[in-house]
């Protein structure tokens, strides 16, 4: 997409970039892998996306009276609480993928189609505090996805060790799984050294620490 206005085409890089990072964490994984859950709140890859779909169709679509017209019983009052945050055996991969991929186009769409300045009425808000402009609209659906990229950044470098933005592209420092484990290894010490008295080094979630 390319936006004559400066200021939506600045707004549409950044959110395309995040929109990429999420789904290139998908890549290569097994049907498993993109599914469980990493946290102990459940967090999973394929669940991230399918959420950030549902998020663009909803500010960048229904918000500005521009529906979609795609089906999403997630989302709907009776369904069950959090289930846009995982995918079922039934729902594939590439029916999210190829989802998230239309709500992408929805949503760019709105944002050619209208002024930053447009109001919208966020169906989902409380009614006294409903209106929001396109503007602000696009900035909360970056930060959201930029957020949940993040998310995706670290649940599969749990997974395979495979971090950054895209392939290639990793803004690290190093490649050298010795120089990682040296700078944890550091990181480890300094946290030792400025512990307070009372704290144990050697529990507590993600801790792999040798006493």
């Amino acid at each position: 997409m390319t936006y004559s206005d400066p200021a939506k085409a600045d707004l549409h890089r950044y959110l395309q970039e995040a929109r990429d990072a999420l789904l290139w964490k998908l890549e290569g994984l097994s049907e498993y892998d993109v599914r469980r859950p990493l946290t102990p709140t459940g967090t999973n890859l394929l669940g991230l996306v399918k959420h950030a779909a549902g998020v663009e169709l909803g500010y960048l679509g229904d918000t500005f009276w521009r529906p979609s017209g795609e089906p999403l019983p997630w989302l709907a009052e009776d369904a069950e609480v959090n289930a846009d945050m995982w995918a079922a055996p039934d729902e594939t991969r590439d029916a999210i993928v190829g989802l998230y991929r239309r709500a992408w186009a929805h949503a760019d769409a709105t944002v050619e189609a209208l002024p930053l300045d447009t109001t919208g009425t966020v169906p989902w808000w409380p009614e006294d505090r409903a209106e929001l402009t396109l503007h602000h609209a696009v900035v909360r659906v970056i930060a959201d996805t930029s957020r949940h990229a993040g998310h995706a950044d670290i649940l599969r470098e749990q997974l395979d060790g495979a971090t950054g933005e895209r392939p290639g592209a990793t803004s690290l420092p190093s490649a050298d799984p010795a120089w990682w484990a040296a700078y944890r290894d550091k990181l480890e010490r300094a946290a030792r050294e400025a512990a307070e008295p009372g704290d144990d080094p050697t529990t507590g979630p993600g801790s792999h620490a040798t006493p």
